[in-house]
C-alpha cells in the first residue's frame, strides 16, 4: 500500500521487494496496526514523510533474511517493528537515555517505509521480540498504541484519578494498565458514543461519559487522546491541583487561551513525543503483568484506506489492524 507524493492518495502497487542492509532484518509481515498517526500523514497534517511511502509502524512479522552483520535475531523468529526506526546513538538527547528526540531519528512508516505491505526491512536494534501469549494480530497495538500510551502515562505521574480523552486504540490499553495498578480511570469519549462508553466500563473504568462532561471528582491526572486542542482546557477544568494534563497525539489543532486560574495551584501541561526502546521495553513487561487483552477489528491489506475511515469515523472499539492473511 503506497502513499503518493500528493497527500490523500493511497493506493495499491507492486513495488521492488525489499533487500535488508547491514545490521538488517528482513520481514514477512504477519500483521500491521492502523494508528491515527497513519491517518495524519494521509491527510498531509505532517511535515517531513519521504514520499512516495509505505505507511504503517506497529508492525509483526517474521524475520526472513539477514543484512550482513546482524545477529540478535534468527531467521523465523516473531518481532514487532515500533515508531522509532533508528536513532544516532551520539547525541545529546540519545546518550542521555532521550532517543526519541533525536534530531537525526527516522520513523517507520513516516521516513522510512513501514508494514502496509507484505514484506519490509527494519534495523535489528530497534525491532523488539513478541511475547508468545498475545497473538499477531493482539499484539500489534502493543507496538505504537500502548509505547506511546506508556510513556505518556509516565509523564502523567502516579495520580489515583486518570482521566482518559478519546477512548480508542490507546486508551483502552492504558485503562487495563491503569486499573491493574490500582488507578481510578474516568473515560472519555465523543459526544453520542454510548457504546464507547459501555466500553470503558466493560474494562474497568469507574466512570464514562462525553469528552464535555465534569466527572464526579477532579481528576489527579488526564490523558488526551484526540487531536483537538479544545480538550487540553476541558481537561485543566476537570483537574485537581498538581494535575498533570499530557497531550499524547503527534497532532493537535491548536490550544485556545484560557484563563491562568486554570493553570494555577501547580497544574501542568505536558507532550509526549515519540518512544524510546525502553518504553517498549517497559509497556510488554507490564502487558504481561497485567495481562492486557486488546480488542482488534481486522482487515485486509487492499482495504486499508476503508480501515482509516473506520478509525476517522469512530466505528472502531479498540484497535484495527491490518491483517496480511486475509
Amino acid at each position: 500500500m503506497l502513499l503518493e507524493t500528493q497527500p490523500g492518495r493511497l493506493r495499491l502497487a507492486e513495488v521492488r521487494e525489499p533487500e535488508p542492509g547491514p545490521g538488517e532484518v528482513g520481514l514477512e509481515v504477519s500483521a500491521c496496526g492502523v494508528c491515527r498517526t497513519d491517518l495524519h500523514l494521509i491527510d498531509g497534517e505532517l511535515g517531513g514523510a519521504r514520499l512516495p511511502l509505505i505507511p504503517g509502524h506497529q508492525i509483526v512479522a517474521r524475520v526472513s533474511s539477514l543484512g550482513s552483520g546482524s545477529g540478535r535475531f534468527s531467521v523465523g523468529d516473531r518481532v514487532g517493528v515500533p515508531w522509532l526506526g533508528w536513532a544516532c546513538g551520539e547525541c545529546r538527547y540519545c546518550v542521555s537515555g532521550r532517543e526519541n528526540l533525536c534530531p537525526r531519528a527516522l520513523f517507520t512508516g513516516f521516513t522510512v517505509n513501514g508494514g502496509y505491505a507484505e514484506r519490509t526491512v527494519a534495523d535489528e536494534r530497534f525491532c523488539f521480540p513478541l511475547p508468545d501469549e498475545l497473538g499477531d494480530i493482539e499484539v500489534a497495538p502493543l507496538l505504537c498504541a500502548g509505547m506511546i500510551g506508556h510513556r505518556a502515562l509516565r509523564i502523567a505521574g502516579d495520580g489515583d484519578r486518570l482521566g482518559l480523552y478519546g477512548f480508542g486504540s490507546s486508551a483502552h490499553i492504558l485503562c487495563q494498565i491503569a486499573v491493574g495498578q490500582g488507578r481510578r480511570v474516568f473515560a472519555f469519549t465523543r459526544p453520542g458514543d454510548s457504546d464507547g462508553q459501555a466500553f470503558a466500563l466493560e474494562i474497568g473504568a469507574e466512570w464514562a461519559g462525553e469528552s464535555g462532561e465534569t466527572p464526579p471528582e477532579p481528576l489527579d491526572a488526564a490523558i488526551i487522546f484526540a487531536p483537538v486542542g479544545e480538550l487540553m482546557v476541558t481537561a485543566l477544568k476537570a483537574s485537581a491541583p498538581g494535575a498533570r494534563v499530557v497531550s499524547a497525539g503527534i497532532h493537535m489543532s491548536d490550544i485556545p487561551s484560557f484563563p491562568y486560574e486554570l493553570l494555577w495551584e501547580e497544574r501542568s501541561l505536558h507532550s509526549v513525543a515519540n518512544l524510546t526502546r525502553a518504553d517498549g521495553d517497559a509497556l510488554l513487561a507490564q502487558a504481561a503483568e497485567y495481562g492486557v487483552r486488546t480488542r482488534v477489528a481486522t482487515r485486509p491489506l487492499e482495504q486499508a484506506g476503508a480501515a482509516l475511515e473506520d478509525l476517522r469515523s469512530g466505528r472502531i472499539q479498540g484497535s484495527v489492524a491490518l491483517d496480511m492473511n486475509l
